[in-house]
Formats: C-alpha cells, sequence, structure tokens
C-alpha cells in the first residue's frame, strides 16, 4: 500500500483516526508514506520532534522507519515505511534537483523481514509543480539507480518494491523514464507500474469527488504508484489485483471524514510461495 497522508494541511486531528483505520481496513504487509509531518516545539533547540510515522505505527502496533527529517524551523516533511514486520533502514537521503544541487526531497529505504527473506521496499514524493517534469526526471535517475543498488541478483534475489507521490501522470516523460518507456535511465533497470499491469480504468488517486481537492485546479490524475522492479525471477513480484482505498470518508466519533486529499494505492504481489 502507498499513500499520501496530507500532512498537517486540514483538520488533520481529526482526520489521524480516518488514516489508522482505513490502513487497518486494506491489512497491508507494508506501507509506504509519503507527506508525513514531524513537528517540535523548540525549533531552536536539540529535540527531535514528534513524528506523525511512530504515531501511526504505535496505534497499529507496527514497525516504522521514516526519513530524518529536513526541518523548516518547527515542521517537516517525512516520507516512511511501515509494516507488522521488522524493519531496517537502508537509505535514507535528499534527492538532486535538476541542476545536481541537494533539494528538499527526500527518499527512504528500508528491507522488510518477509517470511521469504529481506524485501526492499523504498518510499518517495517527487516535486509537485506542473511544470517541473526536468526535475522529476532527475529524481526518477536517481530512484532507479538506488533500486539498481537495492535488488541484489535479479534471477534470484526478491525485487525492489516503490510506492510514492510522483507527481506525475503515467504518460509523463518522468513515469516513462521509470517504465523503460524512453532512454535515459541507468540501464539493467526498469519499474512495472501495478495500476497499469492488473489496475481497473484510469485509478485517479487525486480526486475531484473528495472536498479536500474541489476547488483544485488540478484534473483527476493518477499521481500515486506501486511499482515493482524488473527483471526479476517470475512470479515473484508480478502483480496479482490492484485497486484503491480512502476514496470514501470514515466515521469517525459520528463525523463522516476524509482521511487524505490523495485516494491510496493498494496491491497484491505474487510472493515465493507461488512457485
Amino acid at each position: 500500500m502507498t499513500w499520501n497522508l496530507w500532512w498537517r494541511f486540514g483538520d488533520w486531528q481529526r482526520r489521524e483516526p480516518a488514516i489508522v483505520e482505513t490502513i487497518r481496513a486494506q491489512s497491508p504487509d507494508v506501507v509506504c508514506l509519503q507527506e508525513t509531518w514531524a513537528w517540535r516545539d523548540d525549533p531552536d533547540g536539540d529535540h527531535h520532534g514528534e513524528h506523525q510515522a511512530v504515531r501511526l505505527a504505535e496505534q497499529l502496533g507496527w514497525h516504522v522507519v521514516v526519513n530524518d527529517p529536513l526541518w523548516f524551523g518547527e515542521r517537516a516533511f517525512s516520507n516512511a515505511v511501515i509494516s507488522p514486520w521488522p524493519l531496517e533502514r537502508v537509505v535514507d537521503e535528499t534527492l538532486p534537483r535538476f541542476d545536481g544541487s541537494q533539494g528538499h526531497r527526500r527518499v527512504i529505504a528500508a528491507t522488510v523481514a518477509t517470511p521469504w527473506g529481506p524485501w526492499p521496499v523504498l518510499s518517495t514524493h517527487l516535486d509537485h509543480f506542473f511544470d517541473d517534469s526536468a526535475g522529476r526526471e532527475r529524481h526518477a535517475q536517481r530512484l532507479l539507480e538506488l533500486v539498481l543498488e537495492l535488488r541484489g541478483e535479479p534471477k534470484v534475489d526478491l525485487p525492489v518494491l516503490v510506492g510514492a507521490d510522483l507527481n506525475a501522470v503515467p504518460d509523463s516523460d518522468e513515469v516513462r523514464l521509470l517504465t523503460g518507456r524512453r532512454a535515459g535511465g541507468p540501464g539493467g533497470v526498469i519499474l512495472n507500474d501495478v495500476w497499469e499491469l492488473v489496475g481497473d480504468g484510469h485509478g485517479p488517486t487525486w480526486r475531484r469527488d473528495n472536498p479536500h481537492v474541489a476547488t483544485s485546479a488540478w484534473p483527476n490524475r493518477r499521481v500515486d504508484y506501486l511499482m515493482v522492479s524488473w527483471p526479476r525471477k517470475r512470479p515473484v513480484g508480478n502483480p496479482v489485483t490492484a485497486w484503491l482505498a480512502g476514496t470514501e470518508p470514515v466515521d469517525v466519533n459520528g463525523q463522516h471524514v476524509w482521511a487524505s486529499d490523495h485516494a491510496a494505492v493498494v496491491a497484491d504481489l505474487s510472493t515465493p510461495d507461488t512457485i
């Protein structure tokens, strides 16, 4: 499962139980989170602050890895991976801008201690401006390089799973780079878009039927993705089915609450048990 949680925007305190309930209802083995908040009351001090991803993991009784926050005063945005299985952080870095300098977008990767062995999972969130496709391409290049570093031997080891808010539609240059439809990647690896393979319909995750985005200038768009690295040992990691979650309000103390401004993407993938 992958989900952008809309930081502390809107009525974030009422949204939190709706987020937890939505995740519980899906019963996922691993969740990639984007736009989780970190907050500290002493921005000039040494206190590390509070992390939303840690709060969520504690409520679920799960494990968590989260980006070290890039603080802007008292606040920060983070990506995270949470799972009922133990996690080990393996990558926590800032993605480069188009000019090669370090930006504020980050990536977190962990190995998940699954019953089939350590499974690498990566969570990230790319720049959101309509006109920044070139910057997202630079992000995408680095993501593919990280996948190469994390995947091991593709004929033997488990593939890399990626959950991301790419802020880009499927036919954009940056997504085409990730999925091998255009040249420019490091070679030897691409990412399969799970929704493209087994999803039903267009699968918009930025949806005008969500009241949080009812006045947005953006049209309905699919910008959130689950991806799995290729080549890989068949059928491990092959998508079986995919669906959206968070597309309806959740009852919180008798009130209908939309958990986020994004829908979540959820999928079942083949495991070594299916061989």
